[in-house]
């Protein structure tokens, strides 16, 4: 077996949240949890100049009660679903605060 010649590190813990976004709402809010487990947000901004996307890091912030700084756009950020990551947060708590905003 050979050396390895780099290092491996832990990586942050946490969970990651599947999103479904709807930009131009009237209010941002929690709409429904879809059946394959996606939550489906609707936004209040408008989908230009990033303007949604920090809308909903701000929102998920709130809701989760975490600093936008532990929230992360993973993957989908130019589309409506998007792979959010919260550092530092199990997924079981990342799922009751949610559930508890649920509409």
């Amino acid at each position: 077996m050979t050396e390895r010649k780099f290092k491996l590190h832990d990586g942050q813990k946490g969970s990651a949240i599947a999103v479904r976004v709807t930009p131009r709402a009237s209010r941002n809010e929690i709409v429904e949890i879809l059946d394959d487990g996606t939550i489906k947000v609707r936004i209040a901004a408008p989908p230009t100049d990033n303007e949604a996307n920090d809308a909903l890091i701000a929102y998920l912030s709130e809701i989760l009660g975490v600093p936008k700084s532990q929230l992360d756009i993973v993957a989908g950020n130019a589309g409506r679903d998007k792979l959010i990551s919260v550092v530092n947060m199990d997924v079981e708590t990342a799922h009751q605060r949610i559930l508890a905003h649920l509409g």
